[in-house]
């Protein structure tokens, strides 16, 4: 077994111990978190939660609802979450073609998971990332997902000069840990939680929860040192 694969175990408990159980993905119906997973790209959850409420508001917040209405109703409603005349399109067509395809969204989701993952991959505007979000979130099947939070601490963690891909790292990962969609939500809200606290573009390295296993902490404290 690799180092990395005997390594995410312990990169797991040492979040846990600090943060305890997250309970990740914020969304009260499986409609929500799906449209929620497409507006999150490119922005902060605080915007998404923005554009969230303003369909909720305007009683669009599902599939069928957003595949039926006007581009031009749905764009202001979601500006919050950014590139809002792209998004507006992209969300639409896509629910459009659940809708037209499928019928509905639990239909659409409940597609074996290597089917529905290249499913979404062959949309506009679904990437990896996104297709894993949507898959383990609101499909609730065993996948991890790959966001910057994760890339960046586990470049920093083991000291690497460039980012793994996308398909390696979830590997990586996967292989280390248990296959478990509970655990898999909850690690990946770890990761989220510590890129926005501790492992930024500027790190706080010092109060960081994986100071001592972390190999670019350790390169900080060296020059510290000197």
């Amino acid at each position: 077994m690799s180092e990395p694969e005997k390594s995410f175990s312990a990169i797991y408990l040492l979040l846990r111990n600090r943060f305890g159980f997250l309970n990740w993905w914020p969304g009260d119906t499986t409609d929500e978190i799906f449209i929620g997973a497409i507006l999150t790209q490119n922005t902060s959850w605080r915007n998404v939660e923005k554009s969230i409420a303003n369909l909720k508001s305007a009683g669009m917040l599902s599939i069928k609802s957003i595949a039926a209405a006007d581009v031009g109703k749905i764009q202001p409603l979601i500006r919050p979450s950014g590139y809002y005349l792209q998004k507006a399109l992209r969300l639409k067509n896509i629910c459009l073609y659940i809708t037209k395809n499928y019928g509905s969204l639990s239909v659409f989701l409940s597609q074996v998971m290597p089917v529905l993952r290249l499913e979404l991959l062959s949309l506009t505007g679904i990437g990896p990332e996104t297709a894993d979000s949507i898959i383990l979130y609101a499909a609730g099947k065993p996948i991890f997902v790959i966001d910057a939070y994760t890339r960046r601490t586990v470049q920093r963690v083991f000291g690497e000069a460039s980012e793994r891909k996308y398909a390696d790292l979830q590997g990586d990962i996967t292989r280390g840990i248990p296959r478990s969609i509970s655990l898999y939500r909850d690690f990946h809200a770890q990761f989220v939680e510590l890129g926005k606290n501790y492992c930024r573009k500027k790190p706080l390295c010092e109060s960081c929860p994986l100071n001592g296993i972390c190999r670019y902490a350790e390169r900080i404290r060296a020059t510290i040192e000197k």
